[in-house]
């Protein structure tokens, strides 16, 4: 009897431990996408003083550059994550591009920015694939769907905050957006240090350290896997509409509703994140469950959450009323939440713990390359008065990647070990 409660209560301190872990990454992932979102709507703002930034194809490659080193740095991260402390590497990626957005508050030139943009790209780069294997590591259970959704909720939470730097820069000065947003990263990630542990895994064969899979053996056998391949696609496409929203969705709802920067900025980000926060949600639930039931669960849930998002795109790019607009951005958001939400429990079902940040980094590779791409082509679009073309068209990607997703993904267990 002793024996039993003392292992219930373990379990139970576990599972705390387990929260506590989504809980502290939950405000790394929001500090992530807040620092590199606000950029997308100070445009206005800040092109007075950097006249390189009236152009919005230069625009368009200033974001882009982010991307582009970002997608590199990817496998990278990933596979170092695999073989360093995860926590470390997350408190330093944090710490540097934090005040990488402190410094760009600084900046007096458009090459200082593209520097300090790129310096972004490199530090950002090193946090999610080992968060997100971080939450996998915890989570092993019933529960892992929830637990990545909700951490992509701080995503989408930083999203929509972001968007407040046109706010901050209509009150203040874009210089004052990026030090106060810069200087809430650095203390946070001397929170990071007091309160986020390592968890040790059970198959580590000696207390305090892992067994390491070597680099070439590792992409030996994942590039051998026919599924990471199909996996690898089926996240680049749906990253196509993704980055779309996230650099240019500000610009659309400004030109198609014909409002300002100021506005149009916080509209169109809180009403993705509060919609992505309601479709990880739904998605985490209805996957932990579904996967019970049926070994293809989670794929069937990220399916349906992508077909979403194809009228979305269309709406989005065709619209020009208030209604139309926010509805489209709503459904979008729902529908890309059940994807994220699925993207590395699905990831876990084909791939081993030991690999899973490298795996995870060569799909962020492939994803933020492909939003790059797109973030760079959308400012060609802009500059001819066609945005909303642009965004209409990626619904056809999408729905190549949906048929593939059903067609070829079908995994054997809920957790390969």
């Amino acid at each position: 009897m002793n024996r039993r409660i003392h292992t219930t209560g373990t379990e139970k301190q576990t599972a705390l431990r387990a929260w506590v872990a989504v809980a502290l990454l939950w405000g790394v992932a929001l500090l992530n996408y807040m620092d590199r979102q606000m950029l997308s709507t100070m445009k206005a703002a800040m092109q007075g003083d950097i006249q390189e930034l009236q152009s919005a194809e230069s625009f368009g490659f200033l974001m882009a550059v982010f991307l582009y080193i970002y997608g590199f740095m990817s496998p990278v991260a990933g596979a170092v994550a695999d073989r360093v402390s995860r926590k470390w590497l997350i408190v330093g990626s944090l710490l540097v591009w934090s005040a990488v957005t402190y410094g760009m508050g600084m900046a007096n030139s458009f090459s200082q920015l593209l520097w300090l943009r790129a310096l972004m790209g490199v530090s950002e780069a090193l946090y999610l694939p080992a968060g997100l294997a971080m939450i996998a590591d915890y989570h092993t259970g019933k529960t892992r769907s929830l637990a990545i959704g909700i951490h992509m909720t701080g995503l989408y939470a930083g999203q929509a905050l972001g968007g407040f730097g046109a706010t901050v820069s209509a009150a203040y000065s874009w210089h004052t957006a990026f030090h106060w947003f810069g200087i809430i990263g650095i203390v946070y990630a001397l929170v990071l240090t007091l309160l986020l542990k390592d968890i040790r895994k059970a198959s580590t064969p000696v207390a305090g350290q892992q067994e390491k899979i070597p680099l070439t053996k590792g992409l030996v056998s994942l590039f051998s896997n026919i599924a990471f391949w199909v996996i690898l696609f089926y996240f680049a496409a749906p990253s196509l509409p993704g980055w779309a929203t996230k650099n240019w969705l500000p610009t659309l709802f400004a030109d198609a509703l014909q409002i300002p920067m100021a506005q149009a900025g916080p509209m169109s980000t809180i009403t993705i994140a509060v919609s992505s926060f309601t479709g990880v949600i739904l998605g985490g639930l209805l996957s932990d469950r579904w996967v019970q039931k049926n070994i293809r669960g989670r794929v069937y849930t990220s399916a349906i959450g992508l077909g979403l998002t194809i009228p979305a795109l269309l709406f989005l790019g065709t619209g020009h009323s208030l209604p139309m607009i926010i509805g489209a951005a709503v459904c979008f958001g729902v529908g890309f939440g059940m994807f994220d939400a699925n993207n590395m429990p699905i990831l876990c079902q084909f791939v081993p713990p030991k690999l899973r940040a490298t795996a995870y980094g060569f799909m962020n590779m492939t994803g933020v390359f492909a939003g790059a791409a797109v973030t760079q082509l959308l400012g060609r679009f802009t500059d001819n008065g066609q945005l909303g073309s642009g965004f209409a068209v990626l619904g056809g990607i999408v729905l190549i990647a949906v048929l593939l997703q059903l067609l070829l993904l079908k995994p054997r267990v809920q957790n390969l070990e």
